[in-house]
Parts: C-alpha cells; structure tokens; sequence
C-alpha cells in the first residue's frame, strides 16, 4: 500500500513538472510568434532598415525574443537534464545574461535618439546613422557579455580547473555559488539599472524644455515626451525580472503545495509578460509600423478570400 502511494506521488509530481513546463513553452511560443510578426514586418521594408529608431526598435525585440527562449530552454533543460556539462552550461547562462541587460540598455538607445531628433534636429542624421547605430548594437552587446563573463572569471578562480569537466545544474543560483558572484549581481544590476534611469531623465526634461520653446515643433517634442515615457514604462516592467530570484526566496519558506501555486506566476509575470508587452505596445504606437502591418495582414486575407472564391 505504501509502495502504492509513493507510485502515485511520483506520478502526481512528474504530471505537475509536465503541466508546468508545457505551460512555460507554450507562453514562449505565443510571446515569439507575436514578435516574430515584428520582425518579419520590418524585414519587408526598406522603411525600415535604413531609418536608425527602427533599427533599435527591432534589436529590442529580436532581443526579447533570444532572452524568451533562451530562459525557458534553461527553465526546460533544468527539469528534463538534471546534469549538464558546466561549460555548455556557462555560455547559456552568459547569452541569457546579456539579453537580460541588452533590453534596458536599448531602451536607453532609443530615448538618445529621440533626444537627438528634437533637441538637434539639424545635426540628427548626422549623428544618428545607420552604421552608427549598427555600432552602437554592438557595443551594447559588448557591455550586456561583460558581467556573464566575469561570473564565468570568478568561476575559474574560486574552482580548480577540473570543474569544468565536471556536470551540473543548470541555473545560476546553483554554479554561482560564492559571495562574490551574489555582490557582483547586485552592483551590476544597480549600475546598469542607475545608468539607463539617468539617461531615460535626462532625455525626457531635454525634451520636455524643448517642448516648450516657440521654435521647436511642438506636436513632434510632445510626442517624442510620450515616446521617452513609454521607455519608461517599459523598463519598469523590464525590471519586474530583477524580483525574481527575490519571491522565490521569500515563497522557499512557504509550504510545498503553496509554493507551486507560486512558480508559475512568478515566472510569468516577471519574466515572460514583459518580453511581449514591451515590444507590442511600441509597435502598435508607432503609426508606420502599425500600418505595415494591417496592410501585410489584409493582403494576406485578401489572398485567402481570392483563392476560396476561385475554388
């Protein structure tokens, strides 16, 4: 009887592990597909592609789609692969890391260029080119792969060499493991938190002083003051991914079944909302994006219609 009821326990928790993870992918894949229209509406237009505030735009959500799969592949290979090579195991942690970092920091971009749009109109498509902001991206990746690789430094110097030979867990609380990496994460996420916050500030009472002289074209500054808010906005909810690691500590201490009810929640909330929120609300906003895209779907409709007729 006893051998019985552990069978059934084991199934209950393997059933709930299933559900759980099923439910993550599934919002990973709706999140991606929807984003993915984004991507693919850009990719149709040289509207697009040649105009720097699009370039960004894109990067953000291209971005938002490698940190969506990326954290619910490791969410995944942590239930179903419980011992992963550690050095596979590092890069994934280094690559989710930087797409962590690349969305605030591009927000930050694109506040610079609104900035420059109505502040210095004149020297705007002097400064903000193209290959500038190619550049630009790559710069931000540069900064994103610095903290993830001093995590991988401090692993090589705290451990002998041999670790890495070895399998493990594949989350960061259990390979970052010293004191340092939990100081390094925290003067990280405050620098680059604190840098983005003062650049979103800046940008916005620039704009907002611009709004206000005689000569600066009022409709455009207004808008551009809505646009640096909505970055706000945006990196607020980017921000709801710091709070993460902190209510899984606080729900640790929560009874089993209350901390499963939990979970996913959390997890959802703080991690997989704000990736389809942030990229869809500046998409629809913006009236050319917007516009490319009904027009892509009508025709895609108009298609429909013409063939079923023809049948």
């Amino acid at each position: 009887m006893n051998s019985t009821m552990l069978q059934y326990s084991i199934q209950d928790r393997y059933m709930e592990a299933f559900v759980r993870h099923f439910i993550f992918v599934l919002f990973g894949v709706i999140i991606n597909s929807i984003n993915g229209v984004f991507v693919f509406t850009f990719f149709r237009s040289s509207t697009f592609y040649n105009n720097p505030r699009y370039i960004l735009y894109i990067h953000l959500v291209f971005n938002d789609m490698l940190m969506v799969f990326f954290t619910v592949s490791l969410s995944v290979i942590a239930y179903a692969w419980p011992k992963v090579p550690l050095p596979f195991c590092v890069t994934l942690l280094i690559i989710t890391s930087a797409t962590h970092k690349n969305t605030p920091l591009t927000l930050a971009g694109m506040a610079v260029e609104r900035y420059t749009a109505i502040c210095k109109p004149l020297h705007h498509h002097q400064i903000c080119t193209v290959r500038r902001t190619y550049i630009l991206i790559s710069l931000i990746w540069g900064v994103s792969v610095l903290p993830g690789l001093t995590d991988f430094i401090i692993i090589v110097i705290v451990h002998p060499l041999s670790i890495f030979t070895t399998d493990t867990l594949c989350t960061p609380t259990n390979l970052y493991t010293t004191s340092y990496h939990e100081e390094l994460s925290k003067a990280m996420n405050g620098l680059y938190s604190s840098v983005v916050w003062v650049i979103l500030v800046f940008t916005y009472c620039q704009v907002l002083v611009a709004a206000r002289r005689a000569s600066a074209d009022k409709s455009s500054a207004k808008k551009a003051q809505s646009t640096i808010l909505l970055h706000g906005a945006q990196l607020l909810l980017c921000m709801f991914s710091y709070i993460t690691a902190v209510i899984d500590k606080i729900s640790a201490q929560l009874p089993l079944n209350d901390r499963k009810k939990v979970i996913i929640p959390n997890f959802f909330v703080t991690n997989l909302l704000p990736r389809l929120l942030t990229p869809l609300i500046y998409g629809v906003r913006d009236k050319v994006f917007y516009s490319h895209i009904k027009r892509l779907f009508a025709c895609k409709i108009l298609i429909v219609k013409v063939r079923s007729t023809k049948q």
